[in-house]
């Protein structure tokens, strides 16, 4: 598989261009490719030039990349995105505030027409604004059938808004969105996984989590193993195309943190007899084949050696 790779070329206006269905096309031979993160709405927006899918002309530009790879014999997904806390008010509607389960700023950086800057304050979203949030993503979902896409994969790691929300190491909250129970921090996962579901349907829906990575300013959990237990067991139950778990840091170590995902993975395919477990983050060829023929996953995402490999299939097919 080839991983999402964000790469700020989609110009001033969010739009898909030539450029993007050339660069996809050319890898086509993955077995799937799951796009660059694309923002749901234009507040869910956190780097300079990053593609939406929430606009007619956002569409039009998808529907290059997905016939293009088509044309080619590839299948594509498109990853959902709203980066919450990670973004900068230049970047924001009308100048505003980024939106997050708290109203805590990261540390950390983003990308702008000034380079790399300081991420925004943040403003912590009412209870009340919840429903709009969940209905971006079943939006950004018949917008990804409208323009071609296999499926979608929402984006649930690296220390974005859902991420935001499930950890106690950032979620403040005291309302049923927050707080130390976990059913209450998973809570907007989940509402926003039966969301999409309900649009492109089970079958054609994936998910990426990162238990212990600590990017973008997001710091450890409490309990890592049982906040992520118990929300593969309610995924598990949604019946989705796949999990996608990025094991340790976020293109870094992959011990940084304890953590067994076996248990994970185990648990949800007790639960999922049907769905695949997608494994990411630093494998090489022989990682790679290993944990395939052992059975320990059942997809392997690249996704650094995809940039400069657009042949990588072959590559790692030929040694």
């Amino acid at each position: 598989v080839m991983a999402p790779l964000t790469r700020d070329r989609a110009g001033p206006r969010q739009v898909p261009t030539e450029l993007m269905a050339t660069y996809y096309r050319q890898r086509a031979s993955a077995g799937l490719i799951v796009t660059e993160a694309t923002q749901i709405s234009a507040e869910g927006q956190g780097y300079l030039d990053t593609p939406g899918i929430y606009s007619a002309e956002q569409v039009a530009g998808w529907k290059q990349v997905t016939q293009a790879v088509h044309d080619a014999g590839g299948r594509i997904v498109v990853q959902l995105w709203h980066v919450g806390r990670i973004s900068h008010v230049s970047l924001q509607p009308d100048g505003r505030s980024p939106v997050s389960s708290t109203a805590r700023r990261a540390i950390g950086k983003t990308f702008t027409s000034a380079g790399f800057v300081d991420v925004s304050e943040p403003r912590a979203l009412g209870q009340d604004e919840l429903p709009r949030i969940v209905a971006d993503y079943a939006h950004a979902a018949r917008c990804a059938l409208e323009a071609g896409f296999d499926g979608v994969e929402v984006h649930g790691a690296n220390g974005y808004l859902l991420d935001q929300f499930m950890r106690d190491s950032i979620n403040d909250r005291s309302d049923r969105y927050g707080g130390g129970s976990i059913e209450n921090r998973t809570r907007l996962l989940l509402e926003v996984m039966d969301a999409v579901v309900a649009e492109v349907g089970a079958g054609r829906t994936g998910l990426r989590l990162s238990p212990v990575t600590p990017s973008n300013g997001a710091g450890q959990d409490s309990d890592p193993q049982a906040l992520f237990g118990y929300a593969v067991e309610r995924l598990a139950a949604q019946k989705l195309a796949y999990l996608h778990l990025i094991e340790g840091q976020t293109c870094g170590a992959r011990d940084i943190a304890p953590f067994d995902y076996a248990v994970l993975r185990d648990t949800f395919r007790r639960l999922h007899p049907g769905g695949a477990w997608m494994v990411n983050n630093g494998y090489s060829r022989a990682m790679a084949e290993k944990v395939i023929a052992s059975g320990e996953a059942d997809l392997v995402a690249f996704g650094r050696p995809f940039i400069s490999n657009p042949d990588l299939v072959a590559r790692l097919r030929h040694g």
